[in-house]
């Protein structure tokens, strides 16, 4: 039950803003906002590090939206509402998505596809995020997180978990089929552990075997080392693949993996590497497709979160203080950690 007591606000916190396009994140005071209509403001806990926050870093989404605080991946409690908001009180426990908000009044919000609306607002990009310790936060699109699980582990479990948690249930393959995931990284990761629990055979693919055992124990029933063995032929050795869920943004590895499905399997890219070159007879002769999916929304994200908390699927972070936040955007852009950064507030 959400608490009755109306906490003390600060009238100023820190955040660690991008002021330019290619700036470093830089911490600094900001005054304290209150909600407006639809607005819930959110004492921050934790918030993941994405690599969408280093794109929007290095001015890939346009120059005209900084400065900004960055992060989507925001976990913390309700300590103020604004007018209109029903679905939460204070004292919630809530994660602030990608998505960050929809009008409810386009085509694909009411095709129920809520996070691809024609005016979707997206945490960190086009407002303010969790790099701070408050956010306000558009209450349509807010999820709700039980309090007994870690919030440093959630924030990335709904982006990199419900990206891969939607995009394979979504594809419609029955259980005891052969999923491949390509990519043991943040995504990668998940999606070895929600497909095995989700009752596939799980194959998992990555060039060298530094990962091995350790996709053995995240649920991988099959190791493919492709920097070995050709992991199209291993692939097709083990029947086909009906679904490749492909999450190391390596155009060049992606591309071939049509080759290695199965009658009418799927190809699903995760990985934004822009252009394919796909072999189209292996999707004729195959009657098999590529597909691509968009994270999810927070009826999604709350399905994420009861299937990784039913079936034991965990995030593997690591944790910096707000004050590191340049130091952990650069640990995640070079690739040195395992496997998603992790803002925690008030941790030193």
């Amino acid at each position: 039950m959400a608490s009755t007591i109306k906490p003390v606000l600060p009238t100023s916190y820190k955040a660690a803003v991008i002021e330019a396009p290619g700036a470093p994140l830089k911490v600094i005071d900001v005054t304290l906002k209150k909600p407006g209509p639809s607005q819930v403001l959110v004492k921050v806990l934790a918030c993941g590090i994405c690599h969408s926050d280093a794109g929007l870093q290095q001015g890939h989404f346009g120059p005209h939206l900084f400065p900004r605080v960055p992060g989507h991946e925001i976990v913390g409690d309700v300590v103020k509402i604004g007018g209109g908001v029903s679905r939460v009180a204070n004292g919630d426990r809530v994660r602030g998505t990608w998505h960050g908000g929809h009008d409810h009044t386009c085509r694909q919000c009411h095709m129920g596809l809520f996070q691809i609306c024609d005016n979707a607002v997206s945490n960190g990009i086009s407002q303010d995020g969790g790099y701070a310790e408050f956010v306000l936060l558009r209450s349509e699109a807010v999820v709700r997180v039980p309090k007994d699980l870690d919030p440093a582990q959630v924030g990335p479990l709904l982006c990199a978990g419900v990206t891969v948690f939607n995009s394979i249930r979504k594809m419609k393959i029955e259980q005891g089929n052969l999923v491949a995931i390509q990519g043991i990284g943040g995504l990668g990761h998940l999606a070895i552990q929600y497909a095995n629990k989700m009752g596939y055979k799980v194959a998992a693919l990555s060039s060298g075997s530094e990962k091995r055992d350790l996709a053995l124990k995240l649920g991988a029933h099959e190791f493919i080392d492709s920097s070995q063995v050709d992991p199209i032929k291993a692939l097709k050795e083990l029947g086909g693949a009906a679904l490749i869920i492909a999450t190391a943004p390596n155009p060049k590895s992606i591309a071939p993996l049509t080759g290695a499905l199965g009658a009418a399997g799927k190809l699903c890219v995760l990985a934004p590497v822009g252009q394919l070159e796909i072999n189209s007879f292996d999707l004729i002769s195959k009657a098999a497709s590529v597909h691509g999916w968009p994270s999810g929304h927070a009826l999604d994200c709350e399905d994420a979160i009861d299937f990784a908390r039913t079936h034991g699927v965990t995030c593997l972070v690591e944790r910096f203080s707000l004050d590191n936040a340049q130091e952990a955007m650069d640990t995640m852009i070079q690739n040195k950690v395992r496997f998603r950064s992790v803002l925690v507030m008030g941790s030193e």
